[in-house]
């Protein structure tokens, strides 16, 4: 998932015993999402996009070692020498990594030696912490809180990778198995479609105020934005399944240049997770939960940016400029599904905002080096963790991603 890696924090953070209550909270929380699996789903890669459960469990571990450990242990010694490589995800500037599309081919450490991995990590880092609390320097301690809170943020992003990634591993498998049974609950049921128009202006862009922010949404500037309306609400199932059963992926007027393109090199008629019952008559639907009747009331899920792009046009409408999304989210009350439910593609390339700055050193690698061929995505899924979504936050991924919790809000 490309996501930066540098971060806003006041200056006067501090390691404090809140602080590490919520990077115990996160740690347990990944290997909570491994524990449904078995050693098989854990290990297995089912396409260069994604990583394998295993891997991402030693990867955000990878992190604490590598950005904590090494710098403020004495006598530090990692907790084996190949996993500096093994699990780098795109740090040149720490060193050589294993390569990206061969990860599903590391059968070896298997899950229980990641598990001892993340235990040894996790004994080391709190004992670090601990001495930081008691009786260490203002200035390490600063530095220390800064880079934890980075990585309990860093390990939020990969547990919505995991949950992403699995679900598409478990849709190859012709068994369609669940990753959690299915609960109980009511149906879903989409409000009817309002438009919410927004006057023309100067806008504030980007993260305001105290704590954590990830260096992309960063500085805060000024933008101007047009007179225009977004919908108050997430494009559903069955609003898309007419744009399908219209034939809109058999209508190059309808899609980009390249989009028309992707669309008949790979065969595409419908969204990757759709197919069709037995008897043609109905359509399904792939979740965590396995195959499932499409509910056509819910929200659209696993949509690309061409194909989003695509359905706008179909509909009338358009994808929001990411200004035009933070502009009504921060200030239309008659806007539901924001948070929560689907990341929701923007017309706007993922860029730096005027005047952006990438930190030195490594950590300040995984950030602006990606801001090229990708689109911004705002709001968050049904996959992100609590507490991990904001107004401000940019994710991104390049037009022909499907696999992420992706989805379309319009706007005119």
């Amino acid at each position: 998932m490309g996501k930066t890696m540098e971060i806003q924090l006041d200056s006067a953070a501090l390691v404090t015993p809140q602080l590490l209550r919520r990077l115990h909270a996160t740690r347990k929380r990944t290997v909570s999402l491994a524990k449904p699996l078995s050693e098989e789903d854990c290990c297995v890669q089912s396409m260069p996009d994604a990583s394998p459960v295993k891997w991402h469990m030693a990867h955000t571990t990878w992190f604490f070692e590598t950005f904590i450990l090494e710098r403020f242990e004495a006598g530090f010694k990692p907790f084996h020498p190949a996993f500096r490589v093994l699990f780098n995800s795109y740090y040149n500037g720490i060193g050589e990594k294993h390569p990206r599309p061969q990860r599903g081919l590391l059968t070896r450490p298997s899950t229980d030696e990641v598990v001892a991995y993340r235990h040894n990590v996790d004994t080391r880092l709190g004992k670090l912490l601990d001495g930081l609390m008691r009786d260490g320097s203002v200035e390490d301690s600063r530095s220390a809180a800064a880079l934890v809170e980075l990585g309990v943020q860093h390990e939020q992003q990969h547990q919505e990778l995991i949950l992403t990634d699995l679900k598409h591993l478990l849709a190859q498998n012709p068994l369609f198995p669940a990753y959690t049974p299915r609960t109980d609950g009511s149906a879903a049921h989409a409000a009817p479609l309002a438009w919410q128009h927004v006057d023309a202006g100067v806008v504030q862009i980007g993260f305001d105020g105290g704590g954590f922010c990830f260096d992309n949404e960063l500085p805060r500037h000024r933008q101007f934005t047009e007179a225009f309306t977004l919908a108050s609400r997430l494009t559903t199932n069955g609003e898309y399944a007419a744009f399908v059963a219209e034939g809109g992926y058999r209508d190059p007027a309808l899609w980009l240049s390249e989009g028309w393109e992707w669309v008949r090199g790979n065969g595409l008629r419908h969204p990757i997770y759709w197919q069709r019952e037995n008897d043609g008559a109905r359509w399904q639907e792939f979740t965590l939960h396995g195959l499932q009747p499409l509910d056509m009331q819910a929200p659209l899920l696993h949509i690309s940016y061409f194909e989003a792009d695509a359905y706008a046009r179909w509909a009338g409408a358009r994808l929001p400029t990411e200004f035009e999304w933070e502009a009504a989210a921060a200030r239309e009350p008659g806007l539901s599904q924001l948070y929560g439910t689907a990341w929701q593609w923007t017309s706007s390339s993922y860029a730096p905002y005027p005047g952006f700055t990438p930190a030195d050193g490594a950590i300040g690698e995984y950030n602006g080096k990606f801001m090229v061929n990708q689109y911004v995505l705002r709001g968050s899924s049904l996959a992100t963790p609590e507490g991990h979504a904001r107004l401000s936050y940019r994710n991104f991924f390049p037009a022909t991603a499907r696999w992420q919790f992706s989805g379309i809000r319009l706007a005119k």
